[in-house]
C-alpha cells in the first residue's frame, strides 16, 4: 500500500477503475481512509506524482476531520453490541463473552481489538443468517449464500441469484435496525428493484421500516468509526 511520507504518514489505497478516465482522490468522511482512482492502465508512477501534488489538499482535509471520527478500540472502550453499550474490559478463560455490561476479552491485550472484531462478525453472522431465513420463509423464497463485508457504500445487498451481502457493522446497530436490513434485502429476492411493489413486500415483512431507516441514515456513519486493526 502506498504511503504518503511526511509527519504524520498517510496510507493511500490504490483503486483501479474501468470507469476511470483520470486520478481522483478521495478521503471518507467515515473513518479518514484515503483512495486514489485510477484508470486501469494508468501508471502507479503517475499516480504517486498526482497524489505528492495534491498532498496539501489530503492534509487539510484529514485534519479538518472531527476527532470522534475513527477510534482505535482499547480496554476501556465501549462498544455498542446489537444497540447496547458494553465497556471492553480483560478476563481470564478463552471465549469472549458478555457479562454485568461488560464484554470480556481474555489473552493477549495486543491481539484484543482483532479478537473482538471476530467475535463481532460471528454473531453478526449469526443474528443476520437468523433474521434472512425467516424473512425468506415469509416471501416464501429462499437466498443462495450469505457473506458479510466491510462495506461503506451499504449495508447490504441483493444478487439476482439471491446472493445476501451484509455489512457486518450492522451487529453494532439495534437489533431491530439488523432485521430491517435483512429484510429489505430478502425483499429483493421477489422484486429486484424499488419499486412501489417491492417496498409492500418490505412494508408486509417489516411494517415499522421506515423509522429503522431513518435510524440508519441519522446515526449509520458512527458504525465506521471504531478501528479494529492497525
Amino acid at each position: 500500500m502506498p504511503v504518503l511520507p511526511g509527519p504524520p504518514p498517510v496510507e493511500v489505497h490504490l483503486k483501479r477503475s474501468a470507469r476511470a478516465r483520470r486520478f481522483s482522490l478521495r478521503v471518507s468522511r467515515l473513518d479518514g481512509k484515503v483512495t486514489l482512482s485510477m484508470p486501469l492502465r494508468a501508471r502507479e508512477g503517475d499516480a504517486m506524482a498526482f497524489l505528492r501534488r495534491n498532498e496539501d489538499w489530503v492534509r487539510q482535509t484529514l485534519s479538518a476531520m472531527p476527532a470522534s471520527a475513527l477510534r482505535a478500540v482499547g480496554f476501556g472502550s465501549v462498544v455498542s453490541v446489537e444497540g447496547v453499550d458494553l465497556i471492553l474490559a480483560p478476563a481470564t478463560g478463552r471465549a469472549v463473552r458478555v457479562e454485568g455490561g461488560q464484554l470480556l476479552v481474555p489473552g493477549d491485550p495486543a491481539t484484543m481489538a482483532p479478537r473482538v472484531a471476530a467475535w463481532l462478525k460471528v454473531l453478526a453472522r449469526d443474528r443476520l443468517a437468523t433474521a434472512s431465513t425467516r424473512y425468506a420463509e415469509m416471501v416464501g423464497r429462499r437466498y443462495t449464500s450469505l457473506a458479510l463485508r466491510d462495506t461503506r457504500s451499504r449495508w447490504g445487498s441483493c444478487s439476482p441469484d439471491g446472493r445476501l451481502m451484509y455489512s457486518w457493522r450492522l451487529i453494532l446497530a439495534p437489533s431491530a435496525v439488523l432485521d430491517y436490513v435483512a429484510a429489505h434485502e430478502v425483499a429483493h429476492l421477489v422484486e429486484l428493484n424499488h419499486s412501489p411493489a417491492y417496498w409492500r413486500v418490505v412494508t408486509g415483512i417489516c411494517p415499522d421500516w421506515k423509522d429503522h431507516r431513518a435510524w440508519l441514515r441519522a446515526h449509520g456513519n458512527t458504525l465506521h468509526r471504531l478501528r479494529f486493526q492497525d
